[in-house]
This record gives C-alpha cells, sequence and structure tokens, in this order.
C-alpha cells in the first residue's frame, strides 16, 4: 500500500509539472524558419504594435558612452554604388588573371536605378526612427536622382551579388530595404559584406555585381583601375548615395570637456593635451582616415601605426571594426571617433559584437 501512494504522488507531480512545461514553453525556431540576410518573408501583422522608444542620441542606460559632439559639415561617412566593369582585369589573390567572369550588368544597373529612386530614399530617410528614436542615416543632396521604369528580372538577370560594409549590414538596413526591390521585381540579391579593404580585393576577383561601401579613397582606386562601370543614364562611375554622422563618443563625465569644445579639431587637441584614453579603429578604414585629420599636426598622427607608437600611454589602436573598437573604449572609458548609425545599433544591442 505504502508503495501505491508513493507511486500516485509521483505521478501526480510529474503531471504538475508537464501542465506548468505546457505553459511556459516558448515557440522553438526551426530549419524552416531560418532565412537569408538579405531575403525575408515580411512577418504577418498580428504581433501587438509597439510604441517607438524614446530618442537615443546620447547614451543607453548601461553603456558608459555618450555622444558629446556630431560631425561638422566637412565630415560625413558617406557610402556609395559601384557597378561592377565586366570587362575588367579581374585578378586572383595571387595576381594571376581570371577569364571566366560573369557580371550581372544588367541586374545590378536596375537595382542601382531603384537605390537611386524615391522608394528607396523613403526607407532609408526614415530607417531607424521607431527603434532607435531617429534616422541613422540621411540621403545625399547631391545624389543622382532616378525615375524612370524599373525592369523586371529575368531568369539571366535575377541573381544579384552586393558587396557591402559589415556595419551596414548589422544596422539593418538592408533587411528593410532589398525584400522591397526583390518582392516587386523579381530579383534576389546576394549579400556578402566584409571590410572595405577585403571587399574591393573581391571585386576585384569578379566576386561582385555591385558594391556598397564607405571609404571613398579607395572606391576611387577602385574606379581610376578601370573595376568600375559606368551605369547607363548616370553621370560617373561612383555615385554617392546616402551619409552617416561622423560622431565623437566618450565617457559620461567627459572629463577632457569635448562637449564644450568650439569644433572636432578643438575637441581632439583636448583629449591629447589631457592624455585621455582614446580608441583608434587603427584598420586603415574611412573612420580610422577621417579621425587621423583631426589631431593637432604637431602630434604627426597618421594611419601610419610607427606614427602614434609613442602615444602608447593614451593612444590605442584597435586594428578592428567599429563593433570591437566601440567595446574597448566603453570598458576603457576612453573617446572614439565613430559613426552615429554603429553607435546607436551598438548601445541598443547591449554592447553585443558581431
Amino acid at each position: 500500500m505504502t508503495k501505491r501512494i508513493f507511486l500516485v504522488m509521483i505521478s501526480i507531480l510529474l503531471a504538475f509539472s508537464a501542465l506548468a512545461c505546457t505553459k511556459q514553453a516558448q515557440p522553438v525556431a526551426t530549419a524552416s524558419d531560418a532565412v537569408a540576410m538579405t531575403i525575408q518573408d515580411s512577418p504577418e501583422d498580428t504581433a501587438t504594435p509597439v510604441a517607438p522608444v524614446a530618442p537615443m542620441t546620447t547614451a543607453a542606460d548601461w553603456l558608459g558612452l555618450k555622444i558629446l559632439r556630431t560631425q561638422e559639415d566637412s565630415l560625413a561617412d558617406e557610402y556609395a554604388l559601384i557597378a561592377v566593369n565586366p570587362d575588367a582585369a579581374f585578378q586572383d589573390a595571387d595576381g594571376k588573371a581570371i577569364s571566366d567572369v560573369v557580371i550581372n550588368t544588367p541586374g545590378a544597373a536596375e537595382l542601382v536605378y531603384w537605390l537611386l529612386g524615391d522608394d528607396a530614399a523613403m526607407i532609408i530617410s526614415h530607417y531607424g526612427e521607431d527603434t532607435y528614436g531617429e534616422a541613422l542615416y540621411q540621403m545625399n543632396p547631391m545624389k543622382q536622382s532616378f525615375s524612370g521604369s524599373i525592369h523586371p528580372a529575368e531568369n539571366i538577370t535575377k541573381q544579384i551579388r552586393l558587396l557591402t560594409t559589415t556595419a551596414l549590414v548589422e544596422s539593418g538596413l538592408l533587411d528593410a530595404l532589398l525584400p522591397v526591390f526583390e518582392e516587386t521585381y523579381g530579383y534576389a540579391v546576394e549579400v556578402l559584406s566584409d571590410e572595405p579593404e577585403e571587399v574591393l580585393a573581391q571585386a576585384k576577383m569578379g566576386n561582385a555585381d555591385l558594391i556598397l561601401l564607405d571609404d571613398k579613397a579607395q572606391e576611387e582606386a577602385f574606379v581610376k583601375d578601370g573595376y568600375a562601370a559606368l551605369v547607363p543614364s548616370c553621370d560617373t562611375e561612383r555615385l554617392a548615395f546616402f551619409t552617416s554622422d561622423y560622431v565623437l563618443a566618450g565617457p559620461l563625465d567627459d572629463p577632457a570637456k569635448c562637449a564644450q569644445a568650439a569644433n572636432m579639431q578643438e575637441a581632439f587637441a583636448r583629449i591629447a593635451e589631457g592624455k585621455f584614453p582614446f580608441v583608434s579603429r587603427g584598420d586603415f578604414s574611412a573612420t580610422h582616415a577621417t579621425e587621423a585629420t583631426l589631431w593637432p599636426s604637431s602630434l604627426g598622427i597618421t594611419t601610419d601605426p610607427a606614427s602614434v607608437a609613442a602615444l602608447g600611454e593614451w593612444y590605442f589602436s584597435g586594428n578592428a571594426n567599429m563593433n570591437i573598437s566601440l567595446t574597448m573604449a566603453n570598458e576603457m572609458d576612453g573617446y572614439i571617433l565613430t559613426d552615429k548609425a554603429s553607435f546607436l545599433v551598438f548601445a541598443a544591442s547591449g554592447g553585443a559584437v558581431g
């Protein structure tokens, strides 16, 4: 009898446990839920609407950094479109000629036309407002516009390879932008991302139909070397597109008083004078190159690592992407030059490093 009572009690406890698990279990993602980075089905409109968060232009609660200065007019992280020239002298990593490259020139052109049109501009200029309280990007007022017809995809033009920056992919902009183009016109855009130097290296091997980058100097060299195509109806190979502000972020208490400086150059001079920790990307990126121009000329800081070798007491080179560099600055209570889009995404992610 005692044994039977014991077994009954065990059965009751197991039943309650199963009931609790049934109530608390969350949906489990399966392989069928996975989607490509750039091709994402629109979710059913059944979720409860979420009110936009308050503007986050300074710092998230957990973050030890805040934006202290926004760019002056002379500073901007500018993204540009460049179609790859199908007749370029493609080479592999060893410098050997590649002769069997196929570039989807017509498909790339149609994507360029759409991105330069009003529909894409509307998405880009408002992207981030609901999530971050403000738009991450601004349209370049000098960009070329296009208002003609977009040709639907054909079998031979459907697949388009787009190479771009890791930061742009991590911002989520392309996930909001490209599916609209794909669903409307039947194209499939494959997105690969890396730092600008590697993106251009891949394009020179013929591994892209279109690139979208934010490193003007390297892009201009790419065009000069004959790897860019002039898209019909466009007036230049490098098509300036949209921008994100460069900003100076730093510790919440701002010991260098950069927020009180007259301009960005004075803010950088205050950091150097007080030898306050500063984290540089140090990776020869456009951000790194821009930062080097903001220091007092007497310091002789350039993108050459040797130029900062004697400044190791306060100047730290991350030789890394923006997320990792922001993590370093946050942990060191240091200052850093970043684009606003990367800062806001970093803050909203809880400091997750992509």
